[in-house]
C-alpha cells in the first residue's frame, strides 16, 4: 500500500477529430487530448473521509472512505469510481483533503466529466495501489467502467482514452478496444465554445438507439454482416433491409466511418495536407448536421463563420444540442477565425494544443 501524502493530478480535455457518435456502434474515432485542464491537489487528513472541495461550481463533497456504495445514485462519478476500483485492489485506508478545479469548460463538449474522473481515478491509483500494473490505458478502462457501464450511459470509450493516453489517438472502440498514437503534436486547433449546454444523454442515446436499431435489421437479413468491414458503396444493397425511418442513421454511420478511415490514411503520411484533413472535417460536420441533426443555429452560425473566415475545416464536437466546435486553421488565418467565432456568437474560442494525457505533477 502506497504511502504518498500529497499527490497532485493533471487531467486534460478532449476534443473529437473524426467520428462523432461512432464509438458507440464499435467504430473507429480520432480523438485527442487538448491542454484546457481538470487539476486535482490532495494531501492526507488524518480521518476517515475524504473532503472535496469543488470550487469552480462551489460544491464540495464528503466521502467515507468504508462506503460501499451499494446504491449508486445517478451520475455520482465519485461513488462509481470507488466501487470500480475496489475490484481491482484499490482499497482506501485513509482519508484526503481534495480540491479539484480547472480551466476545461463544463458541459462544453470538450469531456470536463471524464477528465475529472480520470483525475480522480489516476488520485486513487497513485494513493493507494491496485492489484494491476498501473498504466494508462488502466486508467481509461477504469474511467469508462465507473463513467459508462455503472451507470448504464450510453457513451463509448474515446474520451478517457483520448485523456489518459494523451496526443492524437486512432481508437479502435470495438469489443478489442485497441489505440494506436497517430500523432504527438497536430497545429492549427481552435476550439470555440457555444456557451449552451450540450445534450448528452437524450442526443447519444437517441441516436444510439437508431442506429443500432438498423444495424440489428440488416443482420437479419445478412447473418455475417460486420459494421467494422462494411463500405460506404454497399449503402444501396443494405439499405432495403431497413425501416425508412432508420436508413439514415445507417447510412451516417458508413459514412463518418469512410472519413475517419481517409483522415487515419492522411495521419499516417509524414507531411499532412491540412487543407484535405479540413475539407474532411467539413463533410463529418454535415452528416452530423444534416442527417444526425445534432447541431444547433449557433452553432451552425459558428461553423460558417470560422469557415468563412479562412478556417480549413470546421465540426461540431461531441454528443450535440450545445457544446463546441473544433476548427483547423491556417496560422495565419488562426485570429481572423477566433475574431469570427466571437462574432458568431461564441461564448468563448482559443487555439489549443495536443496535450500529453493525464499525469501526476511532481
Amino acid at each position: 500500500m502506497k504511502n504518498n501524502n500529497n499527490i497532485n493530478i493533471l487531467s486534460p480535455g478532449r476534443t473529437c477529430l473524426f467520428g462523432d457518435h461512432q464509438d458507440y456502434l464499435g467504430l473507429p474515432v480520432i480523438a485527442c487530448a487538448i491542454n484546457k485542464y481538470i487539476s486535482l491537489n490532495a494531501s492526507e487528513n488524518q480521518t476517515f473521509f475524504f473532503k472535496i472541495q469543488l470550487p469552480d461550481i462551489n460544491e464540495e463533497r464528503i466521502i467515507d472512505i468504508r462506503d460501499p456504495f451499494i446504491i449508486l445514485h445517478k451520475r455520482d462519478y465519485f461513488a462509481s469510481s470507488l466501487r470500480v476500483l475496489r475490484r481491482y485492489g484499490c482499497i482506501p485506508n485513509r482519508g484526503f483533503d481534495v480540491t479539484i478545479k480547472g480551466d476545461l469548460p463544463i458541459n462544453a463538449g470538450v469531456s470536463s466529466s471524464s477528465a475529472l474522473i480520470v483525475a480522480w481515478i489516476r488520485f486513487l491509483l497513485e494513493a493507494f495501489d491496485s492489484t494491476n500494473i498501473v498504466t494508462p490505458e488502466l486508467v481509461a478502462r477504469l474511467a469508462f467502467e465507473a463513467e459508462v457501464l455503472e451507470h448504464n450511459e450510453p457513451g463509448g470509450i474515446m474520451d478517457q482514452y483520448s485523456i489518459s493516453i494523451g496526443s492524437v489517438l486512432f481508437i479502435d472502440t470495438s469489443k478489442k478496444a485497441s489505440h494506436h498514437i497517430i500523432k504527438n503534436n497536430f497545429d492549427g486547433l481552435i476550439v470555440g465554445e457555444s456557451g449552451i449546454k450540450k445534450e448528452t444523454i437524450g442526443t447519444l442515446g437517441d441516436r444510439k438507439e437508431n442506429a443500432l436499431k438498423a444495424i440489428e435489421y440488416v443482420k437479419l437479413n445478412n447473418p455475417d454482416f460486420d459494421i467494422q468491414s462494411a463500405l460506404l458503396e454497399e449503402y444501396t444493397y443494405y439499405e432495403k433491409c431497413i425501416p425508412q425511418q432508420l436508413r439514415s442513421y445507417f447510412f451516417a454511420a458508413l459514412k463518418n466511418h469512410s472519413i475517419t478511415l481517409k483522415a487515419l490514411k492522411e495521419f499516417k503520411k509524414e507531411n499532412l495536407d491540412l487543407k484535405y484533413l479540413g475539407e474532411l472535417m467539413n463533410e463529418h460536420h454535415l452528416v452530423l448536421k444534416d442527417i444526425l441533426k445534432i447541431t444547433v443555429p449557433l452553432i451552425d452560425n459558428m461553423v460558417l463563420k470560422a469557415i468563412e473566415a479562412g478556417a480549413y475545416g470546421v465540426k461540431i464536437v461531441g454528443s450535440g444540442g450545445g457544446g463546441s466546435i473544433v476548427a483547423l486553421s491556417p496560422l495565419e488565418r488562426r485570429q481572423n477565425v477566433i475574431d469570427a467565432l466571437y462574432d458568431a456568437g461564441a461564448k468563448a474560442a482559443y487555439s489549443v494544443n495536443v496535450d500529453r494525457g493525464a499525469r501526476i505533477i511532481y
